[in-house]
């Protein structure tokens, strides 16, 4: 038995050195040396046409890319900073506005922009306002005055509006708003001819006229300049044109 033992051991020994040798990698499927050399070298297709270029030679061989030539541009020169100035201008808007204003409020903004921008870089939209006219009952002191007021005008078959603002105007009752102050009182002559008492025409909102101050198709520079401009009577500042 211990014989059979020790043949057995020195089989397994002979067998081992045999493959590690590399004797058994055509029978066993796993080579003993793996993939290196110079295995790898005697797998390789065509290596002679392998060549080695020098720095320069890389260079022409690639198309000299460590060179400027037709279609090709560096960091900092006249193609890059001549698409990056078309870039730009192709994301800024048409024209840049700010407003509306009052009359107070464009008087600072207009001085801010000749302070700021090359005279005659913006221009100045001016809409006016009509006034708005009411047919108004009240102020009234006490609820109870109010009240009775009300009960006339279901009475009469009269509509009316209760007014909680502005406190100038509440407590109050609005018999119609419009814009002439003509049909105002046509109004208030065909409710006193109905039995209306008390009602007068008052300006409920007085005339206005509204400022825009624009600036059509702005520079990089002044866009920046724009962009930086501080004023409480900016508001929200120059934005994009609603309508360019």
């Amino acid at each position: 038995m211990l014989r059979l033992v020790v043949l057995l051991l020195a089989l397994a020994n002979l067998l081992f050195l045999g493959w590690s040798l590399g004797w058994l990698d055509d029978f066993t499927g796993v080579r003993a040396r793996g993939d290196r050399e110079p295995e790898r070298l005697a797998q390789q297709v065509k290596p002679e046409s392998i060549r080695i270029l020098s720095g320069g030679s890389a260079r022409g061989a690639t198309g000299g890319t460590g060179t400027s030539g037709p279609g090709s541009s560096t960091l900092g020169s006249p193609t890059t900073s001549a698409a990056t100035t078309l870039a730009d201008a192709s994301q800024r808007p048409a024209c840049l506005e700010a407003g509306p204003f009052n009359a107070a409020q464009f008087a600072t903004v207009e001085a801010l922009l000749q302070l700021s921008l090359p005279a005659g870089s913006w221009t100045h939209l001016k809409s006016d306002r009509a006034a708005l006219w009411m047919v108004y009952m009240g102020r009234f002191n006490d609820p109870e005055t109010m009240t009775r007021r009300q009960d006339e005008l279901r009475r009469l078959k009269v509509e009316y509006e209760v007014l909680r603002t502005p406190s100038e105007l509440a407590p109050g009752l609005s018999l119609g708003r419009f814009e002439v102050r003509a049909n105002a009182n046509n109004l208030l002559d065909q409710l006193s001819q109905a039995g209306v008492r008390n009602a007068r025409v008052i300006e409920a909102v007085p005339a206005v006229s509204m400022h825009v101050l624009r600036v059509d198709k702005p520079s990089s520079a002044i866009a920046a300049q724009l962009a930086d401009l501080r004023a409480d009577a900016l508001g929200r500042g120059f934005v994009p044109c609603a309508k360019p």
